[in-house]
């Protein structure tokens, strides 16, 4: 009898600790309440934790454990406004690493439970920043990771500031032949010519910014589709000393904005990838409408091994020029993807390609060959990667030149990405890229340098 009347009270005691929350057991000192609110929310009782997390917190304002407490709680119970209120105050209370750390990682986790997927990730952001160690570090990097996977938004923004030797893609001569047929019919042979300012290389500094941003709106385990918009803009200031002195940076400054749809479907056994994108864009050359295009793009990947990749694909584009003539381009490109066993990956890429042209000198025929490498180990702490490659355009008409007009290019990039710098889960880069052309005319011999500052993720 007694067994059974122990029970009858241990089981009323039990149903007034869930009932009155803050007002039951009041022998209990804070730190006991504490440590029997962190028991609740493991065993699943959220109800049970927030009334002894009400509590502290009516205690003490400043308790901030009690509101992290509460704020899970709240969470998990699905009242989201006293949740984000809760790690509001505990992110402000928050002193040291580990504090921050923690405010930061539930603020998250109540954000992603209010579908604010995006606004999470910048605070697992904020979490990863704070980690006090690195197993705290990888848990922060591990949940952006499902945030960043059911997140139906993403968004990538580019900045660039970089010195470039041919911000107007200008002639690396200073010289070149006038119109052969005009030339040749008035003094009996071409006639050489100097180049403007603006015909020639001109050098400066580029800025700028592009933001490209997805949203998933219908996804199952094998297809989803997105829409899409894209936005850039990159101006420029002149440091050469030019004769001309009208001329201004904003002069090459160069913008476009695009709409787009894109599809994606998992296929051969889940080992490939169907992606299909169609976009419609206007772009602008120094402030004025320069073309309206529509461009369709198809790829196909297949990792046919843990350690190879192939993909193939192609693309239309019709384009309408208001500054530049209308133009039709086709391209095909396959590639392959390589790992090593020595931890370095490796790229090849062959491009074909043409246009067609109401007008008779914009069409040509091109072919492009790439490869990279991209290091396991650091260099200096930073991760290397190389870019090396050669194209061959062929113009059948050219107004320069009765044969036409050749062009070969070799191009080159170094990219450095410093790991150990970590801010934010971004890591600084910088890209040094090289290109030269040569051209049977003059006026298309082409050479640039760049180095580019930016920034990358880290996860």
């Amino acid at each position: 009898m007694v067994s059974k009347l122990g029970l009858v009270v241990a089981a009323a005691c039990l149903g007034s600790i869930v009932t009155l929350g803050a007002q039951a057991q009041p022998s209990l000192s804070p730190e006991q309440l504490r440590q029997t609110a962190v028991m609740a929310l493991k065993t699943g009782d959220a109800r049970l934790a927030r009334g002894y997390a009400e509590a502290l917190v009516a205690r003490d304002a400043r308790d901030l454990n009690a509101h992290l407490i509460l704020a899970r709680a709240a969470r998990d119970m699905g009242d989201i406004p006293p949740a984000r209120a809760a790690a509001r105050r505990a992110w402000a209370l928050a002193q040291t690493a580990e504090e921050r750390y923690s405010a930061a990682l539930i603020t998250a986790q109540v954000l992603s439970s209010d579908g604010k997927r995006t606004r999470a990730q910048l605070w697992l952001r904020r979490a990863a920043q704070n980690a006090p160690n690195d197993v705290l570090r990888e848990k922060a990097r591990r949940d952006f990771a499902y945030v960043k996977q059911q997140n139906p938004w993403k968004t990538d923004l580019s900045l660039t500031l970089a010195p470039n030797t041919n911000i107007n893609n200008g002639s690396a001569q200073d010289r070149s032949l006038l119109n052969y047929a005009v030339t040749e019919l008035l003094f009996g042979e071409q006639v050489e010519y100097e180049l403007s300012d603006t015909a020639q290389a001109i050098s400066g500094i580029e800025f700028g910014a592009s933001l490209r941003t997805r949203y998933r709106f219908h996804q199952t385990p094998e297809t989803a589709h997105d829409a899409k918009l894209s936005l850039a803009y990159r101006s420029f200031a002149i440091t050469d000393t030019l004769t001309d002195t009208s001329v201004k940076g904003s002069d090459f400054a160069f913008g476009s904005v695009a709409l787009g749809y894109g599809y994606r479907q998992l296929n051969l056994s889940r080992k490939g990838e169907l992606a299909l994108d169609v976009e419609a864009g206007q772009s602008w050359y120094s402030g004025a409408r320069y073309a309206s295009y529509m461009r369709a793009q198809a790829q196909q990947t297949w990792r046919i091994s843990p350690q190879r990749q192939l993909r193939f694909g192609t693309d239309l584009e019709r384009l309408w020029g208001q500054a530049t003539p209308d133009l039709d381009t086709l391209g095909l490109q396959a590639s392959v993807t390589q790992g090593f066993a020595s931890g370095n990956t490796g790229y090849l890429g062959l491009s074909v390609g043409g246009t067609r042209s109401s007008n008779p000198g914009s069409e040509y025929t091109e072919v492009t060959l790439r490869t990279g490498l991209a290091l396991k180990r650091p260099i200096l702490g930073a991760a290397v990667q190389f870019g090396i490659g050669a194209s061959w355009r062929d113009y059948d008409v050219s107004r320069h030149s009765r044969d036409g007009r050749q062009d070969s290019q070799i191009f080159g990039d170094v990219t450095a990405t410093f790991k150990e710098i970590d801010y934010y889960g971004f890591n600084p880069s910088v890209t040094l890229s090289a290109s030269s052309t040569d051209s049977n005319v003059g006026l298309y011999d082409v050479n640039r340098v760049g180095l580019s500052i930016g920034i990358k993720s880290a996860f």
